[in-house]
């Protein structure tokens, strides 16, 4: 096979995966539309059980009451898409990768997704609260709090990502102990600077009471001991033929041809 016409065929390929994740995400926003407002409730409920009796969340903007729903949906059907998204991406590279790269990526995605999703809980059930409640309690009296919707969304999202990625720290720690980039020892030596850094990350992502802080920078130090924890022991467990693997070769001619062959049986048979 030519390698300018294989070089087509995985542009055809990759489109052809795109459009499929974007129509699943299409799909799913238009299902949640309707509810687009209802979603934002649901959003907004932590805050707005803090405020006090007859409180209430004001929109600055004269479209905002419109739009900031329509994100919400968007960004809910990102989310519930995500699994067809994350296969559409898995089918396109896997072809291209070798057994046992198979078995070490698919499970590390998959694990992702959900520390992704809990981290995002833990935030939501645990952390606002806790944040909104300190937020409405020193204000001045006399002050009212009627937070911006349009703010108040910008804000959830800052703090849904902040936990999320640290939710993701033992995934981060086990591929890079996986891939031998970092040895297991070196995540051990590290653990006072990942403390003092987990704690400056805090105070600047959350708002500036020690709580909030605490329930950021915490979970971040044990996910990475937990990480450490796994890491080493996957690499004890790992084959030492797959630990010890063979110097790199170029490949003649004819091999690449012959696997460019094979990418492209595979990419059908999963196609």
């Amino acid at each position: 096979m030519d390698g300018s016409e294989t070089f087509i065929s995985h542009l055809i390929e990759l489109r052809d995966r795109l459009l499929k994740a974007a129509i699943a995400w299409i799909v799913l926003f238009i299902a949640l539309f309707p509810f687009a407002n209802d979603l934002y409730t649901v959003l907004a409920q932590p805050m707005l059980a803090k405020l006090p009796q007859g409180g209430q969340m004001i929109a600055t903007e004269v479209v905002t009451p419109f739009f900031v729903p329509i994100k919400v949906a968007m960004m809910t059907a990102f989310l519930g898409a995500l699994p067809v998204i994350l296969y559409q991406m898995w089918a396109f590279v896997a072809p291209g990768l070798y057994a046992h790269e198979r078995k070490f990526i698919l499970p590390l995605v998959l694990v992702s997704l959900v520390l992704f999703a809990l981290g995002m809980a833990f935030a939501y059930f645990l952390v606002f609260p806790v944040v909104f409640g300190f937020i409405i309690g020193v204000a001045p009296q006399g002050v009212a709090v009627m937070t911006d919707i349009n703010k108040y969304l910008d804000f959830v999202l800052t703090l849904f990502l902040a936990f999320g990625l640290t939710f993701e720290v033992p995934i981060v720690v086990i591929a890079l102990a996986l891939m031998g980039i970092v040895e297991v020892e070196k995540f051990r030596e590290a653990r006072p600077y990942v403390i003092v850094g987990a704690f400056v990350i805090a105070a600047i992502v959350t708002p500036p009471d020690v709580i909030s802080q605490f329930m950021l920078a915490v979970p971040l130090w044990l996910l990475y001991e937990l990480g450490v924890v796994v890491a080493g022991w996957l690499v004890r467990r790992r084959p030492a033929a797959q630990a010890e693997e063979e110097p790199y070769q170029p490949l003649t001619g004819d091999e690449m041809d012959a696997e460019l062959d094979r990418i492209e049986e595979e990419r059908k048979k999963l196609g």
